[in-house]
């Protein structure tokens, strides 16, 4: 009864042995310990067995241990179990070559962040998470909630609500709950302005069965567009399409009276349709013309890859990497490009081309601004300048896309109305996000004044995000981790390396062709223009967001200027004299 139980002398120990590593140090025999079992006599199922209940962080780490683990913790077995652990209610495990591994680790890293611009609590949180989403693949916040779509098309509708909170109080929390809008969903839109309160219906790009034609048996999938309120998830309007017609995309533009939807095939052609948005809620049916865009009746044989749109322009990125552009009023048209020139007020569907030195891989586009990312991983920036939108250290307009050298890969890429956004990603594997701009309103959370080049924000980044959206209200990150979805950037040429000194050059050229040295005396001019110490140390804090610096050195930098600054303040200090 009271006997306290000894471990066997003669019992035996279970070592891991890993061929490629050969045999562990000193793994004889040794006395008193009996022999060691290799973990490779365990039948492969149980090991799977074993390690799918680990954590999936764990997972990865042991993987990378010996080339023994890397085979067993990537096999599919082992992914299967842990998807079926993250995600019940998954019955099936999506495509690619790795399906269960994408699956599961789609499940693991799904999460919508947000942060309020307003009120007390300024720290990042977290939505609801829906069990039965499949990863978050694209979000769109609206006037009043939250919109997810995720990998197998299912349209989620997250609801603000009151919820009590743990002291018994209640309060009004953001994306709280959750209902399923629609299945069988591909894309989804709303109105393109910036601010949310214009949002008023989601138009939703769809695969729906319709029954045959009389005389015929059994059904055909067609595309279609259904339109939702977005305070109540209502269905107002659906118009169905052709079943030889099949869309990826699409995206809105003009005015809520002449409404143009723009359908992208799924052969690279756009198409669309004008609908008069103040009467979806009216019930009546009527026919709607479906017509081919101008840059695909001009332009044939461009094949577009994908759009982006606001209330006033389009913009078209071809499988190609060209960019081609839509500009429907005459005042965007001055601030994208400075003149009026070229601009036909009687034929505002004519692309024009965008002349770029490389591919473009994606883009962003703000009311009166634009960024563009290409094959190398460069940021340019093109249109009005007024708040130092464009990241360029200054308030100049840029009539033509102009290359931001110190910012390199960015993640995801966002304009606004006045301000920008670029998520990026340190070589520790860190992300951090940078804005620059106006600040009003706390939309450049630490940076109230706003800056003319992308400085790095006050917000806690997830591991995983992955693209991001700013609101009046808020600022949202997305985060998910797709496995197939490699780094796409190339590495760019020695001889267009800024700064890299061009083999052909002769004795006499310069050896500063990216314009270092310039750039570090005009950095000294501005400090010495500043009146004060402080506004020295606030000029000093942006030079160092413009340097191409680590991550670590960055928050090094920052935290030391911080720190001196508050020793400055502390200490009274007025105007410094030419001596200091």
């Amino acid at each position: 009864m009271g006997e306290k139980a000894v471990p066997s002398p003669r019992r035996r120990r279970v070592k891991r042995s890993c061929p490629s590593c050969g045999p562990e140090p000193g793994g004889e025999e040794k006395k008193g310990r009996g022999n060691p079992i290799s973990l490779q006599l365990f039948p492969p199922e149980l090991v799977e067995h074993i390690i799918s209940f680990l954590p999936v962080r764990d997972v990865v780490a042991l993987g990378q241990t010996c080339h023994y683990f890397h085979e067993v913790c990537d096999a599919e077995g082992v992914w299967r179990r842990i998807c079926r652990r993250l995600s019940p209610r998954l019955r099936e495990q999506g495509s690619g070559v790795r399906p269960w591994k994408r699956a599961a680790i789609l499940n693991y890293t799904k999460g919508l962040y947000f942060q309020a611009f307003g009120g007390r609590r300024r720290c990042l949180s977290k939505s609801v998470a829906p069990l039965l989403a499949h990863g978050y693949r694209r979000f769109l916040p609206t006037k009043d909630h939250v919109f997810i779509l995720d990998y197998v098309g299912t349209l989620f509708f997250l609801k603000n609500a009151l919820v009590s909170s743990t002291l018994g109080q209640i309060q009004w929390k953001r994306a709280c709950r959750y209902v399923v809008l629609c299945r069988g969903a591909k894309d989804f839109a709303s109105d393109p302005r910036c601010d949310t309160v214009y949002r008023k219906y989601l138009y939703v790009l769809a695969t729906r069965e319709q029954p045959g034609v009389v005389g015929t048996t059994g059904s055909r999938a067609c595309d279609c567009v259904e339109v939702y309120l977005q305070s109540s998830g209502q269905r107002v309007f659906k118009m169905t399409f052709h079943h030889s017609m099949s869309f990826k995309q699409i995206v809105l533009v003009g005015q809520e009276t002449q409404r143009a939807l723009l359908l992208l095939t799924e052969e690279g052609k756009i198409y669309s349709l004008v609908v008069n948005e103040t009467q979806l809620d009216q019930p009546r049916s009527y026919t709607v013309q479906l017509a081919l865009r101008k840059v695909s009746r001009c332009l044939p044989h461009l094949r577009v890859a994908g759009m982006a749109s606001n209330q006033s322009s389009t913009l078209y990125i071809t499988d190609q990497g060209g960019v081609y552009f839509e500009v429907h009023t005459p005042g965007v048209y001055r601030d994208l490009f400075g003149t009026l020139q070229a601009f036909d007020p009687l034929d505002q569907q004519m692309p024009l081309a965008l002349s770029l030195p490389a591919k473009i891989l994606f883009c962003a586009l703000g009311y009166n601004h634009l960024g563009l990312v290409d094959e190398f991983g460069r940021l340019f920036m093109q249109g009005n300048n007024r708040y130092g939108q464009l990241g360029t250290g200054d308030r100049m307009d840029r009539g033509e896309p102009t290359q931001v050298h110190y910012l390199q890969r960015p993640i995801a890429l966002w304009c606004g109305l006045n301000h920008s956004l670029v998520l990026s990603q340190g070589s520790d594997f860190s992300k951090e996000l940078l804005g620059c701009g106006c600040g009003a309103g706390g939309r450049l959370p630490g940076w109230p004044k706003g800056s003319a080049s992308f400085v790095k924000l006050h917000v806690k980044v997830p591991l995983c995000a992955c693209s991001l959206c700013s609101t009046r209200e808020c600022l949202y990150m997305l985060s998910s981790h797709d496995v197939e979805h490699h780094p796409t950037y190339r590495d760019l040429p020695a001889s267009r390396v800024v700064g890299t000194p061009e083999p052909s050059l002769g004795a006499g050229a310069s050896q500063d062709p990216g314009g270092a040295a310039q750039a570090c005396e005009e950095y000294l001019n501005q400090i010495h223009s500043c009146p004060t110490l402080q506004d020295r140390m606030e000029k000093m804090k942006e030079i160092v967001g413009w340097m191409p610096l680590m991550a670590a050195q960055k928050d090094f930098f920052w935290e030391a200027l911080d720190l001196l600054q508050r020793t400055a303040a502390g200490a009274g200090s007025g105007p410094p004299t030419p001596e200091s």
